[in-house]
């Protein structure tokens, strides 16, 4: 698949570094507002996709590399997991535990502070868990975009 018109390559690095953004604001504010890691992923997923579609699948796979998704999926999947085992660790013995906002955990700092202060990260863990999650995502779904635009490039190839 080439690349699209000059105004298509325009537009789409102009609204790429907005969707970003807000597919980022997703995944950060998930333990407030509807959304998460796994919605701010595929907001970001897409805005990817959106570059891939614009400037075509071969200029993308220079770009980036199979290798490179598959590294931050497993990062994402290796700091989920890992962030569910120091609950083991810092909390009450449970996988998954709140540990950062737990009354052993790390949070207590905060909560002993000013009153200003004791709010600082209501939601503990959760924030980062989501982050890992996002990672996941955002790595997991472009590798299945990429993957598809490879195969169209290989069949265009073929014929």
């Amino acid at each position: 698949m080439s690349g699209m018109s000059r105004i298509v390559k325009t537009m789409s690095n102009i609204i790429f570094p907005f969707v970003m953004i807000f597919g980022l604001y997703v995944i950060a504010h998930g333990h407030l507002t509807p959304g998460g890691g796994f919605q701010g992923g595929a907001v970001v997923a897409s805005a990817c996709a959106m570059i891939l579609v614009a400037y075509g699948s071969v200029w993308t796979m220079k770009k980036i590399k199979e290798k490179q998704l598959s590294i931050l999926e497993s990062l994402g999947a290796i700091g989920f997991i890992g962030l569910a085992f120091l609950g083991l660790v810092f909390a009450d013995k449970i996988f998954f535990d709140n540990f950062i906002m737990g009354p052993n955990g790390i949070g207590i700092i905060f909560n002993k502070s000013a009153e200003g202060l004791s709010n600082i990260n209501t939601a503990g863990v959760l924030p980062l868990m989501n982050f890992a999650v996002g990672l996941k995502v955002i790595a997991g779904l472009f590798a299945i975009v990429l993957v598809m635009a490879y195969a169209t490039v290989k069949v265009k190839e073929v014929e």
